[in-house]
């Protein structure tokens, strides 16, 4: 890591986390943390360019075949990928074959950068992270080799207890909230060696009142409503929410913030 590294360029890679959702702003497109990200490095480094590849729904092998070799091209001097957790919430996965996937997209990308960043992705405390915990750990032990092995620097978001707050997801509860990006963005600055605007962001969220019985039941049925049974009637008809859809932002551009608004703000 650099203290007060200057980077000129960025490339995103990966699934709907990267993309954004649920940063939601008023044209109906998604921000997030990789687009913060970007507008506060634009902001040190006149003529900054950003691309961000990453598509909802994707699985590690997906993002292997559509995004790496594109991003290697590109020889951006920061690349983030962040993948395989989508393989690990399926009712079966291959542990084996995301680990060679994940080592593959790697072992393309740290040559074509002069830094690639993994990430540690966030887990939302509930039965959802329970269950799959052994996956996701096992997920992460695979970061870390491949990080250790290629000079990658590693983002835990995992252990951050901000960001396993369910106060920091959507209703989606698959999905981080405008602050929870915030934080994200704020991560992986500080990882890549620029000056924090929040040293805090990993800590507890303070506490409030805890919704009533009659909240947490309406919540859940809106959860299971608008998201659950969706997701479950894709995972049964081999669709993804991210059929047909084009990367985000496909191209190595000069970077402007969207809207007017200044780097790192909400």
């Amino acid at each position: 890591m650099q203290t007060n590294a200057t980077y000129t360029s960025l490339v995103a890679v990966g699934d709907s986390f990267t993309e954004g959702m649920s940063d939601l702003l008023p044209d109906g497109s998604y921000r997030g943390w990789a687009d913060l990200l970007a507008g506060r490095m634009a902001a040190l480094t006149p003529g900054f360019r950003y691309a961000n590849l990453a598509v909802r729904g994707k699985l590690i092998g997906q993002i292997v075949a559509e995004q790496v070799d594109v991003a290697a091209a590109m020889r951006p001097d920061v690349i983030t990928l962040v993948g395989g957790l989508n393989d690990t919430l399926r009712p079966k996965v291959d542990m084996g074959r995301v680990r060679g996937l994940l080592e593959e997209a790697v072992e393309r990308l740290a040559p074509a950068c002069e830094q690639l960043v993994l990430m540690r992705s966030p887990g939302r405390n509930g039965p959802v992270l329970e269950r799959f915990r052994p996956r996701m750990e096992e997920l992460f032990g695979v970061v870390d080799d491949l990080a250790k092995r290629h000079g990658a620097l590693v983002v835990d978001l995992y252990g951050a207890p901000s960001l396993s707050d369910p106060r920091m997801w959507d209703v989606d509860r698959l999905h981080l909230t405008p602050d929870g990006h915030r934080r994200v963005a704020e991560a992986v600055w500080q990882t890549l060696g620029l000056p924090p605007e929040d040293p805090d962001w990993h800590a507890p969220v303070p506490s409030t009142p805890p919704p009533g019985w009659t909240a947490r039941r309406t919540a859940d049925v809106r959860f299971a409503r608008q998201h659950l049974l969706p997701w479950i009637g894709r995972r049964l008809t081999g669709r993804s929410s991210g059929d047909g859809r084009p990367a985000k932002r496909p191209e190595l551009l000069p970077y402007e913030n969207p809207q007017g608004r200044a780097p790192g703000t909400a």
